[in-house]
C-alpha cells in the first residue's frame, strides 16, 4: 500500500519566487528480504501559489525574514500547517543564486524547513532542472527529436541541448526580462551591468518601447547565436555568463561539430553544431522554450504590464528566427525550474563501505549519476560532475559485478582523473565499495576525502545525506526532486 506524504517546493528566482504543495505516493517495490527500493508512484500538485516578486535587499541579495512572511501567507493560502509537511525544497536560481542567499533562507524558514533541501543551483543545473521541468525531455524521449531547451527568466537564459531524452550540453546567457526595469512613470529604475555596452538607458531616464525593442533585439540575436541560427560575433562572447564563458557546450567537440572557423571567430564561445541547422541535410530539431518570458512568447502582453522588458522580449523571440521553425513552450513556463520537492527515502548502504578523512554527517550532496559505459570514461565523469552545484557532489554509478583486480584499479585511475580536485564520494549499485575505496587511496593524496557506499541506487535528480556508521553500515538519506512530467 502506498504511503502519501505532503511535499512543498520553493522557487526564489532573480524575478519571481513561487511555492507549490504537492502529495506524493511512495511505495516500496522490493520484496520483504531485499533493501528497500522507494519509488514515487503518484504526484498531484493540491496547490499552486501566485508568482512573487522576489523580496529582495539590494540587488540579488534575499530578503530572508520577507521570504518566510511569504511562505506563511501561502501555507495558510494552501490551508497547511507547517507540522502537515513531510518533505520538500527549496531551490534558489539565477542571478540570485548565491550561497549567502541560501543560508539566509534556510536560517529564515529553520522551522518550517527541517530537513528540506536548501541548495543553489548554478547555470548547469538550472538549465537541467529547467528542461525537465517543463518536459522537454520527457518530449525529446517520446519524439526521438533533438531539442534545444531555452529557459528564459529574469535575469539569464539557460540553455540545454537534449537528444533522445538525455542531456548533453548546457549553457547560460546574460539574457533575460528583468534587466532593464522601470516604475509606474516610466521611469527607468534599474539598468544590469551586462548592458553596459549595448544601451544607453540610465536610471532616471524615461524609457519608450522603442528603446527596450532596440535592446531586446540585440539579446535576441544572442540567442539566435547560440542556437547556431546567426553568425557569431562578439555579442554572443559579451553575453556568455562567467560561469560558462569557455562554452560547456563550445567545448564538447561531439555530437556538436561547429562549421566555422573557430580561429577566425578568436575563441568565442560558441555552441554553433550542425545539428543546429534545419537546412534539410541534418536531422529535424526542436527549440522549446519556458521562463517567464516564454509566457510573453505565447501572448501579446502591453510592454508596459510588468514593469521591465519581458513583454518585448518576448516578442522580439516570437518574430525572430527563434520561432521560424518548429519549436514549443514548455508543459511549464514560468513554474518550470521546480515543480514539487524533495521525496525522502531512508536506507542503509552495504555493509562493505570505505571512507577516509569523512566528516559526518554529510548533508544535501547533489547526485551525478552516469551509465555503466561512462563510469569508466574520465571526461564523462567529469562532464556529469560540473552539471551539479559546488565541489562535493556524490557520483552515482552501476559498478561491476564480481569485478577483476585489473578493472577495479582502472576504474580507481579514471574515476581519480575525472573527480580532479574534488573529494570523492561514490555510491555504487554494485557490491565493491570497499575494494574500489583502497584502490583509490593508493592513487589519491593521502589528506583526500574519500566515501564510498555501495547497494545504492540514485539518479540525477537525487540529494544524499549520509551520516555516522551504525555498525559495518552508514544510514543514508535520499532525496530525489520531483519535477513535471
Amino acid at each position: 500500500m502506498a504511503e502519501r506524504l505532503l511535499s512543498v517546493g520553493l522557487d526564489v528566482g532573480t524575478t519571481s519566487t513561487q511555492l507549490i504543495v504537492s502529495e506524493l505516493a511512495i511505495e516500496n517495490r522490493a520484496s520483504s528480504f531485499a533493501v528497500p527500493d522507494m519509488a514515487i508512484t503518484d504526484r498531484l500538485v493540491r496547490y499552486q501559489s501566485p508568482v512573487h516578486f522576489t523580496p529582495l535587499n539590494g540587488e540579488f541579495l534575499v530578503d530572508g525574514e520577507k521570504i518566510r512572511q511569504l511562505v506563511e501567507a501561502e501555507y495558510a493560502s494552501a490551508g497547511i500547517r507547517r507540522e502537515d509537511v513531510d518533505t520538500g525544497a527549496v531551490i534558489i536560481t539565477g542571478e540570485t543564486s548565491r550561497k549567502e542567499n541560501a543560508r539566509a533562507v534556510l536560517a529564515a524558514l529553520s522551522d518550517f524547513a527541517g530537513d528540506f533541501v536548501v541548495a543553489t543551483a548554478g547555470p548547469d543545473l538550472e538549465s537541467v532542472l529547467a528542461a525537465r521541468g517543463a518536459g522537454a525531455v520527457v518530449w525529446s524521449e517520446q519524439t526521438g527529436k533533438p531539442v534545444l531547451h531555452m529557459d528564459i527568466g529574469g535575469g539569464t537564459s539557460n540553455l540545454a541541448w537534449i537528444e533522445e531524452g538525455k542531456i548533453v550540453a548546457t549553457g547560460c546567457l546574460n539574457v533575460g526580462g528583468r534587466l532593464v526595469k522601470y516604475d509606474e512613470n516610466r521611469q527607468v529604475v534599474y539598468v544590469s551591468p551586462v548592458l553596459e555596452k549595448l544601451c544607453k538607458l540610465k536610471s532616471g531616464d524615461i524609457v519608450t518601447e522603442s528603446d527596450l525593442r532596440s535592446v531586446a533585439d540585440l539579446l535576441t540575436q544572442a540567442l539566435e547565436m547560440a542556437a547556431g541560427l546567426r553568425e557569431p560575433t562578439e555579442l554572443l562572447d559579451m553575453l556568455w555568463t562567467e560561469e560558462t564563458k569557455d562554452g560547456v557546450i563550445a567545448r564538447r567537440e561531439a555530437p556538436w561539430q561547429s562549421p566555422l572557423d573557430m580561429q577566425r571567430l578568436k575563441g568565442i564561445a560558441t555552441p554553433v553544431c550542425a545539428l543546429a541547422r534545419n537546412d534539410g541535410e541534418s536531422e529535424p530539431w526542436v527549440i522549446s522554450f519556458s521562463g517567464g518570458v516564454a509566457d510573453c512568447i505565447g501572448r501579446e502582453d502591453p510592454w508596459t504590464a510588468f514593469g521591465d522588458m519581458g513583454p518585448t522580449l518576448g516578442r522580439a523571440i516570437r518574430e525572430s528566427r527563434l520561432c521560424r521553425g518548429e519549436y514549443r513552450l514548455g508543459e511549464q513556463t514560468i513554474r518550470a525550474t521546480v515543480i514539487g520537492a524533495g521525496c525522502h527515502s531512508a536506507q542503509l548502504s552495504g555493509s562493505t563501505v570505505f571512507y577516509k578523512n569523512v566528516a559526518f554527517p554529510m548533508k544535501n550532496l547533489p547526485v551525478a549519476a552516469v551509465t555503466e559505459e561512462e563510469q569508466t570514461d574520465a571526461a564523462r565523469i567529469r562532464d556529469a560532475l560540473s552539471r551539479q552545484e559546488g565541489e562535493r557532489v556524490a557520483l552515482a554509478l552501476p559498478g561491476i559485478i564480481a569485478p577483476a583486480y585489473e578493472q577495479v584499479k582502472t576504474m580507481a585511475a579514471n574515476l581519480a582523473q575525472g573527480f580532479g580536485s574534488r573529494p570523492v564520494i561514490l555510491a555504487l549499485e554494485q557490491d565493491m565499495a570497499k575494494a574500489l575505496g583502497h584502490a583509490l587511496a593508493l592513487v589519491l593524496p593521502p589528506d583526500r576525502e574519500v566515501l564510498c557506499i555501495d547497494n545504492v541506487r540514485l539518479d540525477s535528480h537525487s540529494y544524499l545525506d549520509v551520516g555516522a556508521p551504525v555498525g559495518p553500515a552508514l544510514p543514508i538519506m535520499v532525496k530525489t526532486l520531483i519535477l513535471s512530467r
